[in-house]
């Protein structure tokens, strides 16, 4: 199964989490899993929902790994094996103010937090993505990142600020990492997940952010404030790194764009019409 993941150019994270979920079900019933029939699959996502309260993401991560094991490893027809999918919840995403934000970042005096906190929130890449951006993909020269570890392996160009640079350059020369911009103790490992839930939950607790602060939700304030600085949806779908401009179109729910120009289509004065 795992081959059969690997071939199809899912992240290791990805499969993991696909493994995880067949070993779960397998030690719940102690049988293999090809002898697990599908009422027993659904028993088994029954009693997590009840009992675990397990969220819509991880059904359908069991509901994904059990279609691949069905039809890829077994070569059963699907229609026989089917589990239909959660409808999906519209949740508005959550976000920070900009000046909450910046409170946030002037409460962090390490420099190497403040430059990854920094980062975050100037470009709006995913937690994982900025944990493996390496040097290389730095182009200083044309205020551009590369990001190759994107969701799906699916690779996007982000524009960097003079001002988000200077902060990485002098970060760079106090820590000098050797292959990933941000690394723990060990050189040419990646800096942990937790370092970064971690430093950012201090952080918000010495700003006295009462709310929970997570890496995405420097992302979700990102996309919110680049709409109500005037970003249009199309560019920001590309930022984001997202598949389609319904993905995007959520924050608009968010943004506060009652300071948007507006044009009066009443108003037949041709300065106005022209913008003047």
């Amino acid at each position: 199964m795992i081959a059969e993941m690997q071939i199809r150019n899912y992240s290791p994270r990805t499969i993991g989490s696909y493994v995880s979920s067949l070993i779960q079900v397998s030690q719940y019933y102690q049988l293999s899993p090809e002898h697990i029939s599908l009422e027993q699959f659904k028993d088994y996502l029954t009693h997590r929902i009840n009992e675990d309260k397990i969220s819509n993401a991880t059904i359908n991560q069991a509901i994904g790994a059990w279609r691949i094991l069905q039809c890829d490893i077994l070569h059963r027809n699907w229609k026989a094996f089917q589990v239909k999918r959660p409808r999906i919840e519209k949740k508005i995403p959550r976000v920070l103010s900009q000046a909450q934000i910046l409170s946030l970042l002037d409460t962090v005096s390490n420099l190497k937090h403040y430059a990854l906190l920094s980062l975050a929130y100037a470009t709006g890449m995913r937690r994982n993505e900025i944990l493996h951006l390496q040097l290389k993909d730095i182009d200083s020269a044309r205020n551009m990142i590369l990001v190759s570890q994107g969701k799906g392996h699916k690779q996007r160009q982000i524009p960097i600020h003079n001002s988000t640079l200077g902060i990485l350059r002098e970060y760079y020369k106090k820590y000098r990492p050797a292959k990933f911009l941000f690394e723990g103790y060990k050189p040419g490992v990646p800096y942990s997940a937790s370092s970064f839930r971690n430093i950012l939950y201090k952080a918000a607790k010495r700003a006295c952010i009462t709310r929970k602060v997570t890496p995405h939700l420097l992302r979700h304030s990102f996309a919110t404030h680049m709409l109500e600085k005037g970003l249009n949806l199309k560019r920001l779908q590309l930022l984001l790194g997202h598949n389609t401009m319904k993905t995007t179109s959520v924050y608009l729910h968010v943004a506060d764009m009652s300071s948007a120009n507006v044009p009066d289509l009443l108003n037949t004065d041709k300065d106005t019409q022209n913008g003047k």
